[in-house]
């Protein structure tokens, strides 16, 4: 059974940083492009960014100056580093994977992580 499992949301204050981590329990090479989404309370679920198994990085526009997808394929894991906090960013920060191969057609999500900016 393929798992995604966030970690490292918390409380941070204006200004601050934050890195939230996707630990899958599959290989990543298993997944055609993982991302990152994000639902604050009463807002539609909205993308924040994508990466391939090759590393390739796409950004929403508006985030692309603060925060940074990556990955480590030794640990099947992705991160999602955020810099220049601000309160707009309070959100569950959710993984999403898209399969491939085995896996092929079938979409997976995590349960997410609280991040929450807040003097």
């Amino acid at each position: 059974q393929v798992k995604l499992v966030e970690s490292g949301g918390g409380l941070v204050q204006p200004g601050g940083s934050l890195r939230v981590s996707c630990a899958a329990s599959v290989r990543i090479s298993s997944f055609h492009v993982m991302g990152w989404y994000r639902q604050a309370p009463g807002k539609e679920r909205e993308l924040v960014a994508t990466i391939t198994p090759d590393g390739f990085a796409d950004y929403i526009d508006s985030m692309k100056d603060r925060f940074t997808i990556s990955k480590e394929n030794a640990k099947n894991t992705i991160y999602l580093q955020m810099d220049s906090l601000k309160p707009e960013d309070t959100a569950v920060y959710l993984c999403n994977a898209h399969g491939t191969g085995q896996l092929r057609g079938r979409e997976y999500w995590g349960q997410g992580t609280q991040v929450t900016v807040s003097s």
